[in-house]
């Protein structure tokens, strides 16, 4: 799905963008020409409208070869998909423009209370993947109507998604992580800020404004989904890299006589699961993909519900199978320029998000 000019460059600027933290303009301009953070936007806007599986699969060979990239494309992409839940005109307004950018937090952080004519949002929000490169920044927040809490049918407060244009936000760059660097997942802040109601939006099938298959399917699975294939491309490339090293070390004879033979049973091991694992993804992905297709689920079976739990357990696994390899890998995976530390630094990075994380 990635060609070798493609792969060359990711790789190329990979410790640039680390010392940066910030994608670099190389691998910027490169999502930008491939229109990758318009994957799942519609084609009608512009967009590439890429099918759940061929998207998926796009994004976990990103993972396997620069997983702070390809967070950075999935995340991004992720919030150019709220374009299926604008007014056509607007969405096409927007999206028709060449480097546009979205993103943003899912967390009700801030208050947006109707004025009558107006949402005045207030607030501050965590971790918006690229804010430096961000036309938009995307929000929850709850709702208020002339500073009256709105509830819902449940008799909680009611909570809307945002849209704001980059000019109106203060970030904050407070993103100091030691993986993923490159993903710049800073805080920001609005103060304030009026938007129209055009602005506010509901990440629902039910609200969709787009005939595109993909805005059936609710967005908490579709995170799901397109996180854990992140975890993949990047466990997938820990394991050939531990194998490579396995390797590398059965060339001493020592080594090779003392370890070699349980070392190279217990990769094996977690590959020959790992592979399987990773193949019910694809098989979970396809059947969510054809059920939207013809608009027919089986009542009998959620793969919605499969995925939530699927997805959070495979997770945990590769969480612990990375502790378990990483101490037979020597000083150099704890050096910070070699690739095995710089995956496992992404790994435990994208553990700390609550979405799948438990």
């Amino acid at each position: 799905m990635l060609n070798p000019e493609q792969i060359l460059i990711i790789k190329e600027w990979q410790a640039e963008a680390i010392k940066a933290k910030s994608l670099v303009a190389a691998t910027l301009n490169l999502a930008y020409e491939n229109q990758w953070f318009n994957l799942w936007v519609p084609k009608v806007y512009g967009g590439l409208e890429a099918g759940l599986v061929d998207g998926l699969k796009l994004l976990e060979e990103m993972a396997y070869v620069d997983g702070g990239y390809a967070w950075t494309i999935t995340l991004c992409s992720g919030a150019n998909m709220f374009a299926g839940f604008l007014e056509p005109a607007l969405a096409k307004d927007i999206f028709s423009k060449p480097k546009v950018c979205w993103g943003g937090s899912g967390r009700a952080a801030g208050t947006a209370n109707w004025d009558g004519e107006h949402y005045v949002l207030t607030g501050e929000w965590q971790y918006a993947t690229g804010s430096p490169h961000l036309t938009h920044f995307t929000l929850n927040a709850k709702l208020l109507d002339h500073g009256v809490p709105v509830l819902n049918e449940d008799g909680e407060q009611a909570v809307s998604s945002f849209f704001v244009p980059r000019d109106q936000v203060l970030i904050h760059y407070d993103w100091t992580s030691f993986g993923l660097e490159c993903t710049a997942s800073h805080s920001f802040s609005l103060q304030n800020i009026k938007v129209t109601k055009d602005h506010a939006f509901l990440l629902d099938p039910a609200a969709k404004k787009s005939d595109s298959p993909l805005f059936d399917i609710p967005f908490m699975p579709f995170a799901e989904i397109t996180l854990l294939v992140n975890y993949v491309g990047m466990f997938r490339r820990f394991l050939d890299l531990v194998e490579k090293y396995f390797f590398e070390k059965s060339k001493d004879p020592n080594w090779a006589n003392q370890y070699s033979k349980d070392r190279f049973k217990m990769l094996d091991a977690i590959q020959t699961n790992f592979l399987a694992r990773r193949e019910h993804v694809f098989e979970l992905a396809n059947t969510i993909w054809s059920n939207v297709l013809v608009s027919d689920f089986d009542s009998n079976s959620d793969p919605y519900q499969e995925l939530a739990n699927y997805s959070r357990e495979f997770v945990k696994d590769m969480r612990l199978q990375v502790v378990d390899l990483f101490p037979l890998l020597g000083i150099r995976a704890s050096q910070a320029e070699h690739e095995i530390n710089i995956v496992f630094r992404n790994i435990f990075t994208a553990s700390q998000h609550s979405l799948l994380n438990g």
